[in-house]
């Protein structure tokens, strides 16, 4: 069945659980937005393995299926109901996950065993699309639903305004409480810090009852073990020293958080603040 919504929750599969993660992550997204959910692999023609031997096409193909219908059926049986399509698609990962994004609400994809390894790969699949997509990606963490408070991590960069401008939306449309927090590396920043958290919160009338907080500790590690207790960490891809993929500090949560991460730059299809929550980004700015 063909779903002719333009802005669904995408979620990207590979056969993998990090993927089957991403799908039930991403049905109960799919539902709490009243979104359809579309389950996406994109299928690469395998390689000749030697050159007696034509490439397996049917088999490759037959398996690429049997990825989109598990991930389906896992979906389904996490959140019943949800509205969902299966798609096969052919091309390169990156560049078709990111020509969905200018279309979806939100991208959802697994972690890609990141925790494990020791530095961030910049030329993966997960980190090319969360530095790059047009709308928020989200990034699964474990299998159940997690408890707690949507958590946002501000530091003052335009990036991170997004994201507490989004975390505002998402606060009020899942009926949550929402916490505001800012790092900083030692005791004394803790006067700054609070300063630019009270300006961020001033800036968004439905955030007065937010709770937020200085962290003290090196922002990255300090900020992997505040997500230890929320549902969701939502944080801007960059930081206020820019760069050209991700700053340190979402290159680390990429890497380590604890929870599901969504990381806000561009802007989602369909873009729009819940009512009563939020202006734009900019309006922090100025």
């Amino acid at each position: 069945m063909q779903i002719s919504d333009p802005a669904p929750v995408v979620v990207g599969v590979n056969g993998t659980a990090a993927g089957l993660a991403a799908a039930r992550l991403g049905a109960r997204e799919a539902m709490v937005r009243g979104k359809p959910l579309r389950i996406l692999h994109v299928f690469a023609w395998p390689g000749r393995p030697s050159s007696d031997d034509p490439p397996d096409y049917c088999s490759a193909r037959h398996d690429a299926e049997l990825i989109v219908r598990e991930a389906e059926n896992t979906a389904a049986r996490s959140v019943p109901g949800v509205r969902t399509e299966g798609l096969l698609v052919d091309g390169p990962p990156v560049r078709e996950l990111l020509r969905r994004s200018r279309t979806a609400d939100l991208l959802v994809l697994g972690d890609d065993g990141l925790p494990s390894r020791s530095r961030l790969p910049l030329d993966s699949l997960l980190v090319q699309t969360v530095a790059r997509s047009r709308c928020p990606v989200l990034v699964a963490r474990g299998v159940r639903p997690p408890a707690g408070p949507l958590m946002a991590a501000v530091d003052g960069s335009a990036s991170s305004l997004a994201a507490l401008r989004l975390a505002a939306a998402e606060a009020c449309r899942r009926r949550v409480a929402l916490e505001v927090v800012h790092a900083v590396p030692d005791p004394g920043g803790v006067p700054a810090g609070r300063r630019l958290l009270d300006t961020a919160l001033a800036a968004f009338p439905g955030l007065a009852g937010a709770r937020s907080q200085v962290l003290i500790g090196d922002p990255a590690p300090t900020l992997v073990r505040a997500s230890r207790r929320a549902r969701m960490m939502i944080v801007g891809p960059r930081g206020t020293g820019g760069g050209s993929l991700l700053g340190a500090v979402a290159g680390e949560l990429l890497r380590r958080c604890a929870c599901p991460t969504l990381f806000v730059h561009g802007s989602p299809a369909e873009d729009g603040p819940v009512t009563g929550t939020a202006p734009t980004a900019g309006a922090l700015m100025s």
